[in-house]
């Protein structure tokens, strides 16, 4: 069953109508992000800084930042995963520590305090090597008073993206903008109330989701990938 959209998403949702519940809209991640670059228009030679979640993020982030002229950078987090399945998430961690736990699959999975600490310990340290990695000696850019656009290639649950969005808000970000080519319609309305707005282009419902089929050519992006774009914006 397809849950049924309005004519026009609730609140500070924005899609492209045409786009809702389809799949294959995007060649790769970088049409994507091209994409996403006409839907924030506005912003354009503004202060505002992209943010792209590594890994899948950056590349949709990067033609972003080219397009609209913008700083690039980016918000490291991780799923805290489950021990018997790393794929599966039931929290995230930010690069300055803020954690979000998922209480429900917690319960439902019968996780231990021991496991929840040792797969937090295991997510930290992931971000630790990524943050040094990606950013080397760059310094953080001040974001106080300034708007920051998250990015990713598409939410599936929220929960990394809600805890991107906690931690740029301890930073200091003047407006927090989500911008994803592809989520599912009840993720979006869990993250919606936690910042300004939401941009994304491909709106889905119904039982079944999967970031990936969204995209004709879908593949995992690796570190190294990351960290070549990330060099090309210093």
């Amino acid at each position: 069953m397809v849950r049924e959209f309005e004519d026009k998403l609730n609140g500070n949702i924005f899609d492209i109508p045409e786009l809702r519940n389809q799949i294959g809209i995007f060649r790769d991640r970088e049409h994507a992000g091209l994409v996403l670059s006409q839907m924030l228009a506005s912003y354009k030679e503004t202060d505002a800084i992209i943010f792209g979640i590594p890994a899948g993020g950056v590349p949709v982030a990067a033609p972003i930042a080219q397009k609209l002229k913008l700083d690039l950078d980016v918000a490291v987090v991780s799923k805290i995963t489950l021990p018997w399945n790393t794929e599966a998430g039931y929290g995230a961690v930010a690069f300055d520590g803020t954690v979000q736990l998922n209480k429900g699959m917690i319960s439902r999975m019968g996780l231990t305090d021991d496991d929840i600490k040792k797969g937090t310990e295991k997510a930290s340290l992931k971000i630790k090597r990524r943050f040094k990695e990606f950013r080397e000696n760059k310094l953080f850019l001040d974001l106080k008073n300034r708007p920051a656009v998250l990015v990713d290639d598409g939410i599936a649950s929220g929960f990394t993206m809600l805890v991107a969005v906690e931690a740029l808000k301890k930073a200091g970000a003047r407006k927090i903008i989500v911008a994803v080519p592809t989520a599912h319609l009840d993720a979006l309305e869990k993250v919606a109330p936690m910042v300004d707005e939401v941009y994304c282009a491909n709106v889905r419902g119904g039982w079944g989701f999967a970031v990936a089929e969204a995209y004709h050519n879908w593949y995992d992006v690796d570190d190294e990938e990351v960290a070549l774009i990330l060099k090309k914006f210093q």
